[in-house]
C-alpha cells in the first residue's frame, strides 16, 4: 500500500488524517509526522524522548551490531561516539584542513569537463559528481587516492538501497528466519564485501604506522585518528573506552562512507537538475559568480562561498523540493508520552516525512511545487535544524553531525561547475521533458542519471 515512493503516499494520507498520524506496521506502532509544527514537537520540545533509534536488521549487519553512530540506540556509547566524530573528525577546523585536497579533486574534474566541452559531447553529470565526491571522501578517510581494488560506488549504493528498504522482518520479527524478501542474504553478502575492504585498509594503515611510512603524508586521515585512539585505550585499559577494537572503527568508517558520498552527490545532482530546468535561475547564479569570482578567475575559492547569497537560496530551494533523505532515519520513543493529546507508547517508531515538510502549503504558499529560489529573499530560514519547515539534515540530538562537510561539498561543487560552464540538455531536449522522478531508499536520488552538454564560459583556461 505504501508503494515504491512511500514519502509521497504518506503525504497523501496525512492530507486526510492529519500531521500526526498513527498506523501499525506489523507489530510496531508507528507515528508519521508531516508538518513543521508537529516535527518541532518531536525533534525539539520532546527531543529527549525521541532521541533513540529502532533496532533494524540492516544495522545489525551493516553497522556491526549498531556500533556506528547513525543507527545506534540512544545512550552513553552513542553520545561518546558522536562526541568523538564531531570533535575529532567532522569539526569545522578538521574539515578545513582538507581544503587543498578538495581543490585538487575539483580541478581534475573541471579539466576533464573542459575536454568534453571542446569535443561537444554529452556528459553523465550524475556519474561525474558521484565520482568526485567518492574521490574526496576516499582521500579524507583513507589518506590516499581511490583504490581500484574496491568498488566503493556499488557498495555505497547497495548499502543505501538496503538501509532504505521496507524490511518485513523489522515489523514482524519471525519473518527474519524466513527471509521472504531475500534481504538477509543481501545484508550478509554486502557485509562480507565491506568487511574485507575495511580490514585491508585498516591493516595497511597499521603497517604504515609501524614502518614509519606514514610520515610522508602531511595530515592524519580519519582512519589514522581512530586507530590512534584505539591504541591509546588499549594501553590505558580504559573500560569505558568506546573505540576499543576494529569493529568500532569499521562501523564508524562505514557510517562516514555512506553519509559523505551518497548524500552530497545526490544533493548536487538535484541542484544541477533544477538549474537546467530553470535557465533564468542558472543565469542569475552565473551573474552572481561573475561578480564575486570574476570571468578572469577559474577557481571558486571556499572563501567565496559566504558571499554567494543566491547560491545559498538555490541550494535551500533544491533541498526543500528534493531532501536527500525523504523520511530521515526513523526515531524511537524511549517512554510513554502524550503529545498534542495523542498517546504515544514506548518503543513507537517515529517517521519524519521531510519531503512533506518542504511542501506544506501553510508554510510555503500556493506555488509549493515550483522551484523558486527567490522565496528565501529576506528570509532567515536556514538548513541547520532550527527551522522545521526545512530540515534536510535532521534536527535535535540526532541531527547530522556531518552537515558542515556536506554543505561545503554541495556549495563548492555547484558553484565551480556553474561558474566554469554553460549547461544544456542533450539532443535539443526541452526543459519540460527532463525526467525529475526519484527512487526511494535511505537517500532518494534521481531515477535516471542527469545528462548534459557543457560549454566553457570563462576568459581563462588555467587554474
Amino acid at each position: 500500500m505504501l508503494g515504491k515512493l512511500p514519502h509521497r503516499t504518506l503525504q497523501e494520507l496525512a492530507k486526510k488524517y492529519g500531521p500526526i498520524m498513527s498506523m501499525r506496521l506489523g507489530y510496531v506502532p508507528t507515528i508519521v509526522v508531516s508538518s513543521p509544527e508537529a516535527a518541532k514537537l518531536f525533534l525539539k520540545t520532546h527531543d529527549t524522548v525521541f532521541a533513540s533509534r529502532p533496532k533494524l536488521q540492516v544495522s545489525e549487519y551493516l553497522s556491526y551490531g549498531t556500533k556506528g553512530m547513525a543507527f545506534t540506540e540512544y545512550g552513553p556509547y552513542w553520545r561518546n561516539v558522536r562526541k568523538f566524530c564531531t570533535h575529532e573528525l567532522l569539526s569545522v577546523a578538521k574539515i578545513d584542513l582538507f581544503k587543498t585536497m578538495r581543490r585538487e579533486q575539483l580541478e581534475s574534474l573541471v579539466q576533464s569537463l573542459m575536454e568534453a566541452a571542446k569535443a561537444e559531447v554529452v556528459v553523465d553529470v550524475s556519474e561525474k559528481v558521484f565520482g568526485l565526491i567518492e574521490d574526496m571522501t576516499y582521500r579524507m578517510l583513507f589518506g590516499r587516492n581511490k583504490d581500484d581494488r574496491f568498488d566503493i560506488k556499488s557498495i555505497v549504493q547497495e548499502t543505501m538501497s538496503l538501509a532504505g528498504a521496507f524490511n518485513m522482518a523489522d515489523y514482524v520479527p519471525f519473518f527474519a528466519a524466513l527471509d521472504l524478501q531475500g534481504l538477509t542474504r543481501r545484508f550478509k553478502e554486502t557485509n562480507k564485501v565491506l568487511d574485507k575492504m575495511l580490514e585491508i585498509i585498516i591493516e595497511e594503515h597499521i603497517q604504515e604506522a609501524n614502518s614509519g611510512q606514514r610520515s610522508h603524508r602531511h595530515e592524519l586521515d580519519f582512519v589514522d585518528i581512530m586507530l590512534s585512539l584505539m591504541k591509546k585505550s588499549t594501553y590505558t585499559h580504559d573500560e569505558q573506552s568506546y573505540i576499543n577494537d576494529r569493529t568500532n572503527v569499521k562501523a564508524i568508517i562505514l557510517d562516514m562512507i555512506a553519509g559523505a558520498i551518497d548524500t552530497s552527490a545526490t544533493a548536487i545532482e538535484w541542484v544541477l537538475s533544477e538549474l537546467l530546468r530553470h535557465p533564468r535561475a542558472m543565469r542569475q547564479l552565473q551573474e552572481e559568480l561573475n561578480s564575486v569570482v570574476g570571468m578572469n578567475q577559474i577557481r571558486v575559492e571556499e572563501t567565496d562561498l559566504a558571499k554567494l547569497n543566491y547560491l545559498d537560496m538555490v541550494i535551500k530551494e533544491s533541498l526543500r523540493l528534493h531532501p536527500v533523505a525523504t523520511l530521515l532515519i526513523p526515531h524511537e520513543s524511549m517512554e510513554d508520552i502524550v503529545i498534542d493529546e495523542y498517546y504515544i507508547p514506548k518503543k513507537s517508531r517515529i517517521i519524519i516525512n521531510c519531503w512533506a515538510l518542504g511542501r506544506d502549503p501553510k508554510v510555503w504558499s500556493d506555488n509549493v511545487e515550483e522551484f523558486f529560489p527567490e522565496r528565501f529573499i529576506g528570509s532567515n530560514i536556514d538548513l541547520r535544524g532550527r527551522d522545521f519547515q526545512l530540515i534536510p539534515f535532521g534536527s535535535g540530538r540526532r541531527g547530522c553531525p556531518g552537515m558542515h562537510l556536506g554543505l561545503t561539498n554541495i556549495r563548492l561543487v555547484v558553484a565551480q561547475l556553474v561558474h566554469c560552464f554553460h549547461w544544456e540538455l542533450p539532443d535539443g531536449m526541452s526543459t519540460s521533458d527532463l525526467d525529475m522522478s526519484e527512487i526511494f531508499g535511505l537517500t532518494s536520488p534521481r531515477a535516471k542519471h542527469l545528462l548534459a552538454v557543457p560549454t566553457y564560459r570563462l576568459r581563462v583556461q588555467d587554474f
